[in-house]
């Protein structure tokens, strides 16, 4: 996998605990990252207008509003809206992280959190990142009613629909793309789609492929698309073909 050259890569962090912001930006900067800080998230919007990011931190709780809104509106947004995020939530609160999740974050981490632990998780991103730029090449993929472009990352149905897709979308997607067929443990898809081993009874996985059934409509009681092999992982039930970029 691709090295991550930090000197090359800038991070937006909004927090409005200034010990956090300088803790962050003094400990990431040592490491070569280009880091800028923000306390609220009107600053942060005015500040990902401004300047492309390569990778965004964003605490959930914030005076103006919560990371959540933030998340969601990058998402929608034009200018990046494959940008990796990570997401601070409060440690005792499970909730945070589904919603987030399942909002288009790539990961999170609890506070108080371990600032060597956050840096080989933002490294572990940036390298899944760039190596799916790497392997995405010009074509488009078919599968079942969909059609995903590699360079856009834009997902379509047959119906015209486009579905947004957050990094971690696109990664697990690609993964199941390039395994059609296949039985996928919840460490192999941890690895591809988040850069790291999974912790012992860590639920990102089962989050990421529900949130992925639910972009591609596959929300059944037995969903026929991404099927789930019980004690040995997930599987994609479809023939994946691809096909010039000019549509149906």
């Amino acid at each position: 996998m691709a090295n991550v050259n930090s000197a090359s890569k800038s991070i937006l962090v909004v927090d409005d605990d200034h010990e956090i912001c300088e803790l962050l930006q003094a400990y990431l900067s040592r490491s070569g990252f280009q880091v800028r800080t923000v306390g609220n998230g009107a600053q942060f919007r005015q500040a990902f207008n401004e300047e492309s990011s390569d990778l965004l931190i964003l605490d959930v709780m914030l005076p103006d509003e919560d990371g959540f809104s933030l998340c969601r509106w990058v998402r929608q947004h034009p200018r990046q809206p494959h940008v990796p995020i990570i997401m601070l939530t409060a440690s005792s609160d499970e909730a945070d992280r589904v919603i987030g999740l399942e909002l288009g974050a790539d990961d999170y981490m609890a506070k108080p959190f371990s600032p060597r632990e956050l840096q080989a998780r933002i490294k572990a991103l940036l390298r899944r990142a760039q190596f799916g730029q790497e392997r995405s090449g010009g074509e488009v993929l078919v599968f079942d009613e969909w059609r995903l472009d590699m360079v856009s990352h834009r997902l379509f149905h047959s119906d015209g629909e486009e579905v947004i897709l957050s990094g971690a979308d696109f990664a697990l997607l690609k993964l199941f793309l390039d395994n059609p067929q296949q039985i996928l443990d919840r460490d192999t898809i941890g690895n591809a789609t988040r850069g790291r081993e999974l912790m012992p009874l860590e639920r990102i996985v089962d989050m990421a492929v529900s949130r992925l059934r639910q972009r591609l409509r596959d929300t059944g009681k037995a969903p026929r698309l991404i099927r789930t092999v019980r004690g040995s992982g997930y599987l994609l039930a479809a023939n994946v073909l691809p096909q010039a970029s000019n549509g149906y």
